[in-house]
């Protein structure tokens, strides 16, 4: 019986959808945008200058997808296709561009209806709701308060934390409540029992994740660790997983993708952070998987390193460097496997301001045993991506979503 893998690489957007003007995000592109920066010879740190290096991701098809949306063949995304590989690219159904709805969508359950947001930038929370937060959770105040990224609030506000011992609470264009705390000063288990708190309150708001954002250092220096923690609402109707595990098959989860999924439809889960350790867990998890199994993983720094923090160079290097190592996964998969390769959302690094970018998301499926037609088109829903895998899996059809094979 065949098994399935899904790599997401968490914000590769690979051109702007058609109602992107509505986000603001007309032209993003993530995917090419990087390669264009790298083909301008731009320098940084993380990488040599020059085009992108990522020939295995290229033979798939991941250049083409891009050309697909953008009618652009760019310096440094061309190259043949292996006839092994189908491509295309999805368009986004649910409403937001947000974590949970791109992989709900993923699993076949789009989100059609809205999320609630904290939309001013300062004093983002209502005071009843930091009030009750503070009452039930025995602490006597809260900092930050204002939209942020998770590096920019700890500089302003790490060493203030310290000292008085209130956790740091902030948002950002999605629908997220994120609370940062030191993991010495705090405590690491204090942070979680604050968060499920702050979960169960923000129910009332509809929003979608409370995040623990754990972190450590001294005197300025701070950095977040890997003890991240996602408290998302459950998905509204039944998902792909849901479905596999009511057969009796086996989801194993790598990175955060049971967070996401506030943990059901898992059978097992496995932690780890940063993309070397994402790729060992997979392996681990593929070498553990009986037939017929799911194994699904998120690399989470693309979209947290790089995208959001607007570093094109280093999401081109850390590109080149899951490229580099893809082939390890390649060569492990069963000759009846199905590989996946998507995204969730774009987070174009030479974009404005550090949100999300909405996007299309590739859809990358391999097959050691050969898949007959490379092109697969534009498609319309993120479903397509879950319907295919449930077909591959020979399990029910979804009730959303076209098959590809």
């Amino acid at each position: 019986m065949p098994r399935a893998i899904i790599l997401v690489l968490d914000s590769l957007g690979v051109g702007a959808t058609p109602d992107a003007e509505l986000f603001g995000d007309c032209g993003a592109d993530t995917l090419g945008h990087i390669a264009e920066w790298c083909a301008q010879g731009n320098e940084c740190a993380e990488r040599s200058p020059g085009v992108i290096e990522i020939p295995n991701l290229l033979s798939l098809g991941l250049g083409k997808v891009n050309q697909l949306c953008t009618h652009i063949s760019r310096e440094g995304l061309q190259s043949q296709i292996s006839d092994r590989a189908s491509y295309a690219a999805c368009m986004e159904v649910s409403t937001g561009k947000d974590t949970p709805s791109g992989h709900w969508e993923i699993a076949g359950v789009p989100v059609r209806f809205d999320w609630g947001y904290f939309l001013d930038k300062e004093n983002s929370f209502p005071q009843g709701l930091l009030g009750e937060l503070k009452t039930k959770a025995g602490i006597n105040g809260i900092l930050g308060n204002c939209h942020s990224s998770g590096t920019e609030i700890l500089e302003a506000l790490g060493q203030e934390h310290i000292d008085t011992q209130f956790p740091i609470c902030y948002t950002s264009a999605d629908s997220v409540f994120q609370i940062a705390a030191h993991e010495k000063y705090f405590g690491l288990d204090k942070l979680y029992e604050v968060c499920e708190i702050a979960r169960e309150l923000l129910n009332l708001h509809n929003i979608g994740r409370v995040i623990a954002r754990p972190f450590v250092g001294e005197n300025g220096g701070f950095t977040r660790t890997g003890n991240r923690k996602d408290y998302t609402t459950p998905p509204h109707k039944e998902t792909l997983l849901d479905m596999l595990v009511k057969v009796g098959r086996e989801v194993h989860s790598v990175g955060k993708i049971a967070d996401i999924f506030a943990h059901r439809g898992i059978t097992h889960k496995t932690k780890a952070n940063g993309h070397d350790a994402l790729f060992d867990a997979t392996i681990d998890s593929m070498e553990k998987a009986k037939d017929g199994s799911l194994i699904f993983t998120n690399f989470v720094e693309f979209d947290q390193s790089f995208g959001h923090r607007r570093n094109v160079g280093g999401y081109a290097a850390a590109l080149e460097h899951f490229d580099q190592r893809l082939p390890e996964i390649m060569s492990r998969m069963n000759e009846d496997d199905l590989l996946v390769l998507t995204a969730d959302h774009g987070c174009d690094p030479t974009w404005e301001g550090n949100d999300h970018t909405r996007e299309h998301i590739p859809f990358i499926a391999y097959k050691p045993n050969q898949i007959k037609d490379n092109n697969a088109g534009i498609r319309e829903s993120f479903c397509d991506i879950g319907q295919s895998i449930a077909s591959h899996l020979q399990i029910d059809p979804l009730v959303e979503g076209v098959s590809v094979f």
